[in-house]
């Protein structure tokens, strides 16, 4: 832990957590990359949220190891691949665990990948109350996975809502005409 808090100070006093580097997410995402793990419930609650809330989009998934010795390498790869794959938004993703659980999270070389990525990146690292250095420097950061795919796209029925709305306006413009 006392490493967890040098890491941040460091991090901190480098301007890696300041908002005015924070990316925005594009507001109608075409393509969402996903770094996590192929199993486990983390990659079905994402999927089935974007998909209910956004079906259309195409979501491409790099599978990674979300713990262990060497897992931090993994979601590195995992960012500058899909980086290159036209995404609009990256979420990197894992359930709860412990503190040694997420410690792949906690890596100061993710934490230049993520301050240094040129798309948006999303961090959804164990639950609510847990916080990483990944969460500290993303672009957003989401208490749960599910939160994270909620955060990272529009609901299509808002906006086909909204676009009747437009049009019932205009045409009671046009009828005032």
């Amino acid at each position: 832990y006392q490493e967890f808090l040098r890491l941040k100070a460091q991090l901190m006093e480098e301007g890696l957590f300041d908002e005015k580097y924070k990316k925005t997410l594009p507001a109608f995402p075409k393509r969402i990359g996903l770094v996590t793990s192929p199993t486990g419930a983390v990659i079905q609650d994402i999927y089935h949220v974007i998909k209910r809330r956004y079906p259309k989009i195409e979501i491409l998934v790099y599978p990674s190891r979300v713990q262990g010795a060497g897992a931090e390498n993994e979601v590195m790869e995992g960012i500058n691949y899909l980086q290159n794959q036209d995404v609009d938004t990256i979420i990197i993703a894992r359930g709860g665990g412990s503190y040694e659980e997420l410690s792949a999270f906690n890596s100061p070389e993710l934490a230049y990948t993520i301050f240094n990525s040129k798309v948006p990146i999303v961090s959804a690292i164990g639950h609510e109350t847990d916080f990483t250095i990944a969460d500290l420097v993303a672009d957003m950061r989401a208490s749960t996975p599910s939160v994270a795919a909620e955060l990272s796209v529009p609901r299509l029925d808002d906006i086909l809502d909204n676009l009747d709305y437009r049009k019932d306006m205009l045409k009671r413009l046009i009828d005032s005409k």
